[in-house]
């Protein structure tokens, strides 16, 4: 079984073996070993079945299965112009999603209007999902605004930047659901390395207690910056859930069919008054940690090229061809839709103007501060002390 029971498991020792207390110990994984894990499609794009998960998409539609390939592919090329935005100077920093798609698409499409989405700061393809316009991702990281939307438009919450705080909120959140009566839900995403944080304990510590409605949802890409998920942790990271007390189950990341299935399963469950979840969706960050980040430093290779194999787009199409779901006409159309989302990405941010340098003494108190006041007439004349240089010269 991929779901692990609430049920507490006795560990289990091989005939013979002995303790290892007081003996420092590395975990390794087995060279090429495949994780056991809830899988609808092969890196091949084969359909294979699972009698668990199965029932929640057996009624998908060729037009839905398109739907998600064009998700992937259009978040994918606006994650390459973001990328090469900051290559160019034009943002401060950019954090790609690249090889996680399919577990943000498939996640993210499980997902209701009502529900609430508590991202980090790598989740374009769920706010993609959301309707949230992909230009406004990039105000926070041009340093033009603090975030760019309205959360409460799309039930979207900002970017968070401080690693796991935002499971956090997402508990409290669903708590608040939970009184209130609604059978909406709460998803919170996080890293494998978030899932070191005392705030993801503390957060699953008080979901489980609380029955609160929530889904974690976690994208293991293997990497925490610099360190491995071997560094994070002793056991499979679904396998936390049990010592909570809720089921925990991991997914194949780069299957967007089963990353759909296995949170609609979890969504439901917490509709269904059944407590939280915990889905990890293993998958691969195939770029840098951010722009800022040198991955060659730290990992191999072969170890991308075996998961650039596992591809989550070139999967999804590799099934729609082989089942005659499409034809060219579809792929034409796409292109030509992804370069004009490219253009609009470029011209929107090169065009985004500078933020008022004052705003930043607005709403620190809601009746004004005579201290901010005299901040901002510091803050006045320093301004206005370049705009004399300027003219003396």
């Amino acid at each position: 079984m991929t779901v692990e029971s609430t049920a507490a498991r006795k560990p289990r020792r091989s005939a013979g073996a002995k303790s290892t207390a007081g003996k420092r110990t590395t975990a390794k994984k087995a060279p090429n070993a495949e994780p056991d894990l809830v899988q609808l499609l092969t890196p091949e794009g084969a359909r294979v079945k699972n009698a668990e998960f199965d029932s929640y998409v057996d009624g998908i539609t060729p037009e839905e299965l398109r739907g998600l390939y064009r998700d992937m592919v259009l978040t994918r090329r606006f994650d390459a112009e973001a990328t090469a935005l900051q290559r160019q100077g034009e943002l401060g920093l950019w954090a790609s999603l690249l090889g996680q798609e399919a577990a943000q698409i498939g996640s993210g499409r499980a997902l209701r209007d009502d529900d609430y989405v508590f991202p980090t700061y790598r989740e374009h393809g769920v706010a993609w999902c959301r309707g949230v316009d992909p230009t406004n991702l990039l105000g926070m990281f041009r340093g033009v605004n603090n975030g760019g939307w309205d959360p409460s438009s799309n039930n979207f919450h900002l970017y968070t930047i401080v690693i796991g705080s935002q499971t956090l909120h997402a508990t409290g959140y669903a708590m608040g659901v939970a009184k209130d009566g609604a059978d909406s839900a709460v998803i919170a995403y996080f890293g494998d390395g978030a899932s070191s944080q005392g705030d993801v304990a503390e957060s699953f510590t008080f979901s489980a207690v609380y029955n609160a409605p929530v889904v974690f949802f976690c994208q293991n890409n293997q990497w925490a910056i610099s360190e491995p998920t071997e560094r994070q942790t002793r056991v499979p990271l679904y396998q936390r859930a049990q010592g909570y007390g809720f089921p925990g189950v991991r997914v194949d990341g780069n299957d967007v069919l089963a990353c759909l299935a296995v949170t609609r399963w979890a969504l439901e469950r917490a509709r269904n008054g059944e407590g939280p979840t915990l889905v990890e969706a293993y998958t691969y960050r195939m770029g840098a940690h951010t722009t800022s980040d040198d991955p060659t430093k730290y990992r191999a290779d072969e170890e991308r090229a075996a998961w650039e194999a596992k591809d989550p787009i070139l999967r999804l199409r590799a099934h729609l061809e082989s089942a005659n779901h499409t034809d060219e006409g579809f792929f034409a159309e796409l292109d030509a839709e992804n370069e004009a989302l490219g253009k609009r990405v470029r011209e929107v941010v090169r065009a985004m103007p500078d933020p008022d340098p004052f705003a930043l003494f607005e709403h620190v108190y809601a009746d004004g501060h005579a201290l901010v006041d005299e901040e901002r007439a510091q803050f006045a004349a320093y301004q206005a002390s370049f705009a004399d240089a300027e003219g003396g010269e």
